[in-house]
């Protein structure tokens, strides 16, 4: 079965925006690739989590549910959360809300 075949709750909604993680209790910054309310896709260097981990994610002062890694492809990985994010809040983040011109620039890790 392909990942992209894979039934959702709720809509995925594409983003392009790097945000701060924690995985294995270390701090590791992923690339949010897409959103929903319950989860998301995200990418970071190769091996930086495994199926089952948690993760937290938090951009500006917004922190996404607890999570745990659902599936991994490479760098690629699937983030399924424990409780729902607000449709509210997708929309802000898709709309660049949590990015301000004054926060620090986060950095690409590949």
């Amino acid at each position: 079965m392909h990942l992209d075949s894979i039934p959702r709750a709720s809509e995925r909604r594409p983003m392009h925006l790097t945000v701060k993680s924690r995985v294995r209790s270390r701090v590791v910054f992923v690339d949010l690739i897409d959103l929903s309310e319950g989860g998301c896709k995200i990418r970071a260097k190769p091996g930086f989590a495994e199926v089952g981990d948690r993760v937290t994610m938090k951009v500006g002062a917004i922190h996404a549910p607890l999570g745990s890694i659902a599936w991994v492809e490479g760098s690629i990985a699937g983030v399924a959360f424990e409780g729902a994010m607000h449709p509210a809040v997708i929309d802000y983040l898709c709309e660049g809300g949590a990015v301000r011109n004054d926060a620090p620039r986060l950095r690409r890790l590949y």
